[in-house]
């Protein structure tokens, strides 16, 4: 699932594998484990960097396992949520090396990282919702925001599903930084991350600073209306 490897004060968090990482109720369940760990071992400034093996960061929730029943979209976003939760609160920077394709749900997950690095060799960023028929939900959308400053990055990205490349994630503000290889995108991130820990921080300080920065994604994200509106539609038409 993901393995947690420290580096003096800085900490990388590997997707294993070289399936596309579907955000799994298991997947997710291992990644917060390993967040949680972070956490509680972290006495002095630290950083996360969170990356993966394979051609995949990750394609998004595990649709084909959840499609059958609705419950098991309720139990992906509630998991995800909680994880975003854990990182928005963490008391560090965080970082994620985006090794290739990150769609949706794992777009998501990249950009609830404080910086976001691309490969440019490889690899697309990509909200499918559009292309599959699916609404966004709120708190996604109010994350983006925060993240994304051009309201035609926005559109871009939401409305028409461009996939969108690392240099030209980096022209239009999506992204810190295009790499040449997988291997250069984690090298640079460590980097990053080296110069972070020397600010010497504090992590509580950081922590809550950033809870106040992402406020109204923290206050979208105690419900999300798409799977709630599925659960509903469910036990409706089981009345008709």
């Amino acid at each position: 699932m993901c393995t947690l490897e420290k580096r003096g004060n800085i900490y990388i968090l590997t997707l294993t594998g070289d399936d596309d990482h579907r955000l799994s109720p298991t997947l997710l369940d291992s990644i917060s484990a390993a967040v949680h760990r972070v956490r509680s071992e972290t006495t002095t400034p630290s950083a996360l960097i969170t990356t993966a093996h394979g051609k995949y960061f990750s394609n998004g929730y595990d649709l084909a396992w959840s499609q059958s029943d609705p419950d098991r979209h309720i139990l992906m976003s509630t998991k995800l949520r909680l994880l975003v939760r854990d990182l928005i609160s963490l008391p560090m920077p965080t970082i994620a090396a985006v090794s290739g394709h990150a769609a949706a749900g794992g777009f998501i997950l990249a950009q609830a990282h404080d910086y976001v690095l691309m490969r440019k060799d490889r690899g697309f960023l990509y909200m499918s919702e559009m292309d599959i028929k699916l609404v966004v939900p709120d708190w996604f959308v109010k994350l983006l925001k925060n993240k994304i400053g051009s309201p035609a990055a926005i559109r871009d990205v939401l409305l028409r599903a461009d996939k969108v490349t690392a240099e030209v994630a980096v022209a239009k503000g999506i992204i810190h930084s295009a790499h040449d290889s997988a291997e250069e995108t984690v090298k640079a991130a460590v980097r990053l991350a080296e110069e972070l820990v020397m600010r010497k921080w504090d992590g509580h300080v950081y922590g809550c600073n950033r809870k106040v920065v992402f406020a109204d994604v923290l206050a979208a994200m105690n419900f999300d209306e798409t799977v709630e509106d599925v659960a509903g539609a469910n036990i409706i038409s089981s009345r008709i």
